[in-house]
């Protein structure tokens, strides 16, 4: 009987300390993981940073803007909720006055097209050194109609953009043009998003440029920020597998008219930037998490950094080392090939806009689509995703399965309320 309750001590006195054993482990993982989520949130979410660089820039008169005085000055304007997804572009619910908006702010030099690397760090002398003391706001003029005639090329309408830009570089509208809102629309030119949203300003579906101080914007909030899914804790997003979790995702939409909706107007967009006044863009990074929508589901593009000129990537990607094709690709979704005979890249992308968009679409389109168009909507799909650049009388193509399911869509929903 002794020896009976002695066996059963030891046993219990084992259990006791393999569970003892089991809750240090998961305490030490748990602190563990969330000092490491604390660090990146600590390296994601800088904008104390960020407001003390533009401030000091602008109280020492180095730049100016719309948005500085109540930023640094009166102190209307500032920081809400974080929502950097990368160190180097800090974004922000923004509060001004009785506005809200979102800002964003460049913590590094703007990404040049390198293909893999890194940008550099920014270089907080020579950021604001561009115009100089001394020169005129037509000389200025000057310069950014040569810079938009590197990176967009030969349009006709170059002056018009130029115009545009001055305009909105006189942030207190007194008429003219100061030396520090030069220097802060030249900062400004620098960075893809900002050129497309002034390009595109008058088009429904890019979000409205509130004001600007150096290199920092703010634009209109957006009340949807993904075309789909839900937020969850981080600490829930970690137990979930990536494929559970794509899934999950299309479970969290709106009814399947008003995804029509937002849909058409993601085919709108890509009309837009398609061989527009200003040149042809390409869209590089066409995920969920770059778009968004309203409280009407109007489409709005919620981050535009990975939309670059074509002939800007064409002349950065020109006789580029490789030994694959995957040495050919910038941001997700612009690949061109390798030529294995020069072991170089070549300069025409793969796969237009239109392609990569309805790619994105499939899935959220055909999941509760109604039975009567189903059918239809999912060969238009599959014929755009088909779609490739070096096709013959692929524009003509392009237009026509355009028109095709922006048609099919809107017959389907324009006499609901939704529409």
């Amino acid at each position: 009987m002794s020896q009976l309750r002695s066996t059963v001590q030891v046993r219990f006195s084992y259990m006791r300390m393999k569970y003892l054993f089991i809750s240090w482990l998961v305490v030490f993982i748990g602190s563990w993981v969330m000092y490491v989520q604390y660090s990146t949130y600590t390296e994601l979410c800088r904008g104390h940073d960020c407001r003390k660089i533009i401030c000091d820039k602008y109280k020492t008169g180095v730049i100016d803007g719309s948005a500085c005085s109540s930023l640094c000055a009166k102190e209307t304007l500032y920081f809400g909720k974080c929502l950097s997804t990368k160190p180097n572009n800090q974004m922000y619910l923004g509060i001004w006055g009785n506005l809200q908006g979102v800002i964003k702010c460049q913590m590094e030099e703007a990404a040049r097209l390198d293909f893999g690397t890194d940008p550099e760090p920014r270089k907080e002398i020579i950021l604001f050194d561009k115009p100089t003391r001394g020169t005129t706001v037509e000389k200025f003029k000057e310069m950014v109609y040569s810079f938009f005639k590197a990176k967009l090329g030969e349009q006709g309408n170059l002056s018009e953009l130029v115009n545009i830009i001055l305009s909105f570089a006189d942030g207190n509208k007194d008429g003219r043009v100061s030396l520090p809102e030069a220097k802060s629309a030249w900062a400004l030119l620098q960075l893809d998003e900002f050129l497309l949203m002034v390009m595109l300003q008058d088009k429904e579906h890019t979000p409205k440029l509130m004001g600007f101080c150096g290199d920092l914007y703010v634009i209109e909030r957006v009340e949807y920020t993904s075309l789909y899914g839900i937020s969850l804790p981080w600490m829930i997003e970690l137990l979930i597998p990536s494929g559970f979790r794509r899934s999950m995702d299309q479970w969290f939409t709106p009814s399947w008219p008003r995804k029509a909706k937002i849909a058409i107007g993601l085919l709108e967009f890509v009309e837009d930037i398609f061989h527009g006044p200003y040149g042809n863009f390409l869209m590089c990074d066409t995920s969920a998490r770059n778009l968004g929508y309203n409280d009407k589901y109007d489409l709005k593009m919620m981050d535009m950094r990975k939309i670059v000129p074509e002939m800007n990537l064409k002349e950065m990607i020109k006789d580029r080392p490789c030994e694959s094709d995957m040495d050919c690709v910038y941001g997700t979704d612009c690949r061109t090939l390798c030529d294995q005979s020069k072991m170089r890249c070549t300069t025409e992308v793969i796969q237009p806009n239109l392609a990569k968009v309805c790619q994105l679409l499939k899935d959220y389109l055909l999941r509760g689509a109604p039975s009567d168009i189903h059918e239809e909507l999912e060969k238009q799909l599959y014929l755009c995703i088909a779609l490739k650049v070096s096709a013959n009388q692929m524009e003509m193509e392009h237009s026509l399965i355009l028109n095709n399911l922006k048609t099919l869509l809107w017959k389907k929903i324009s006499h609901t309320t939704d529409s």
